[in-house]
């Protein structure tokens, strides 16, 4: 593993120390209150790819500094992986309400503690409403294309109205991409697949299948062990009449409650937790967890791991996975699906562990699957929650090439800035326990840097960074990276390097607390307050609506504000 270059990096006290130096003088020589402006020529436009968690709060937070941002989605609503088009059945949160949101707009009150997929796009809507963005919103709106001038860095971006077909083309000086890391489902292409469905069986991503009477009676199965597969597999076995998950291979799940007493957040969503992984940076307490307090470390996930498999029945069930249950964070966090294991012991869902399946034919007139055990199991659906594709097909193989590495990962600065293509941002490219702060803290980089404020090491030391990076992230998840953008388990220490680099980070009091306490989203509102101040934007920061909002939306705007005072 190769080192970061000293020449930038140093240590952190010294970097801080520069940047607010650096800071100091920027704003000295500033012109004040011109925020997203550039004068005669009108404001500064940006393009907005993607209306989900990290599209919408990266046009309210560049919306705030000035910026005339206009925001594109193929969805005929707000909410990316939340949209009405790719709810499935059963799908909730991962995290609590309390830790799945915004900065400054809290879920409301009346919400579950894990609320469902559907009262997740309400609150997006209700923030798109409170926040001034409907009219900025271009929804059911394909971008087919994103092209860049190469002598002025503008870009031309070409879109299509689903509905109509109409085309048009406008220009941008900024394109922040915001498309998500799940934003295409992958669906294995099985052999025998067109038999299969002149059957009458049934092919899908687990986000293309809407409709739980669409599985009343039938032999079903759900490919994936992953939070999705075992969501909606728990959800579609009440009404079918036999549910089979083929599980290539078995991962370790965290139970919402500990020992049903201790909510997973205060075990996961703490800087404690981050610190019993090792970090290529490693510093502070979590050196001595990973060094010579390791026997503390090794003794709290041991706990953990033997409270689980007691729990979730995985002994009785022959679901114990391999390894120790630090390899939870190899590629995701996964939390257990509510009654999915004791479905699992009386035999309402049967896992198929080790499998795959080897082919799709029909059998007597009916569909069928093949499985690489040679056995044959009837199946009138398939559905597939076997990963996602992550994919910018608007833009051209030559800047995609100039994005990612040889092995199509993608090389981003923080997980937002290419490191050869100007005027380009990326935001939601890391798959964070926090998407929401992610994704805000990656807009106010973003909208810092827009204005002239980040400063950047040099672009060597940067692709150096990028690189070193990029290889311990192939290391730690086993060659399962997903395209550079696996940061899981270090949510908060990426929050941390985003927000410390425009030096807008939280104070030590809030990270200290953060050791033993879930992150709090509201306790980040300060940053953006201290952008705006920094670069003397005059315009109101609170939360306001360009149109009447829904009373829903209005309640919430009000609720938010009363947490404000």
């Amino acid at each position: 593993m190769r080192p970061a270059s000293s020449s930038w990096w140093g240590s952190s006290s010294v970097r801080r120390s520069s940047l607010r130096r650096h800071r100091r003088e920027s704003a000295a020589s500033r012109v004040p209150a011109t925020g997203g402006r550039r004068g005669r020529c009108g404001p500064v436009r940006v393009a907005i790819i993607g209306a989900g968690v990290a599209g919408l709060s990266s046009a309210k937070v560049l919306k705030q500094f000035g910026f005339d941002v206009t925001v594109f989605d193929r969805a005929p609503d707000v909410g990316g992986v939340w949209s009405v088009t790719r709810r499935y059945p059963g799908v909730t949160t991962q995290n609590n309400k309390g830790t799945y949101a915004f900065s400054d707009y809290p879920m409301p009150r009346d919400y579950p503690e894990w609320p469902t997929g559907e009262q997740v796009q309400r609150y997006l809507d209700g923030y798109a409403e409170c926040f001034g963005l409907r009219p900025h919103l271009r929804l059911g709106t394909e971008v087919t294309s994103a092209t860049q001038d190469e002598d002025s860095g503008t870009w031309s971006v070409r879109t299509c109205e689903v509905d109509t077909g109409r085309v048009a083309e406008q220009q941008y000086d900024r394109l922040v991409i915001a498309n998500g890391i799940f934003c295409e489902p992958f669906v294995p292409p099985y052999p025998g697949v067109t038999e299969y469905e002149v059957a009458g069986g049934r092919l899908c991503a687990a986000s293309d299948f809407h409709h739980l009477e669409d599985a009343a009676g039938k032999d079903v199965l759900v490919v994936g062990y992953g939070k999705s597969a075992c969501d909606v597999a728990e959800a579609l076995s009440e009404v079918t009449s036999s549910m089979t998950v083929v599980a290539r291979e078995v991962t370790w799940k965290m139970p919402r409650k500990l020992g049903n007493t201790l909510n997973y957040k205060y075990i996961l969503l703490t800087r404690l937790s981050e610190g019993m992984f090792e970090h290529i940076e490693q510093c502070g307490f979590g050196r001595f967890l990973t060094g010579p307090g390791r026997f503390l470390r090794n003794g709290l996930l041991s706990a953990v791991q033997a409270i689980t498999q007691r729990q979730l029945l995985l002994d009785r069930v022959g679901l114990v996975p391999e390894g120790s249950f630090e390899r939870i964070v190899r590629h995701a966090v996964s939390l257990a699906t509510e009654q999915f294991y004791e479905k699992v012991t009386d035999g309402t869902i049967r896992v198929r562990r080790g499998t795959t399946i080897a082919s799709l034919h029909e059998k007597d007139g009916k569909p069928v699957a093949e499985l690489s055990d040679g056995s044959v199991v009837a199946a009138d659906i398939i559905v597939c929650a076997t990963g996602f594709r992550q994919r910018v097909p608007f833009l051209t193989d030559g800047l995609q090439t100039r994005l990612t590495d040889v092995d199509g990962n993608f090389e981003l600065y923080r997980q937002i800035l290419p490191l050869d293509v100007p005027n380009l941002y990326f935001v939601g490219y890391g798959s964070s326990l926090f998407s929401p702060l992610s994704a805000e803290a990656a807009a106010l980089w973003s909208a810092d840097h827009m204005l002239g404020g980040t400063q950047l090491p040099p672009l060597a030391d940067r692709r150096d960074f990028v690189r070193t990076r990029l290889d311990w992230m192939i290391e730690r998840s086993e060659g399962k990276p997903a395209r550079g953008t696996n940061i899981i388990p270090f949510s908060l220490r990426q929050i941390d390097e985003v927000l410390d680099e425009i030096d807008a980070n939280v104070g030590p009091l809030t990270r200290l607390t953060q050791w033993f306490l879930p992150a709090r989203p509201a306790s980040y509102q300060r940053s953006t307050r201290k952008l705006i101040r920094r670069h003397g934007i005059t315009a109101e920061s609170v939360p306001r609506s360009d149109s009447s909002p829904s009373s829903e939306a209005a309640a919430h705007c009000a609720e938010h504000a009363d947490k404000r005072r």
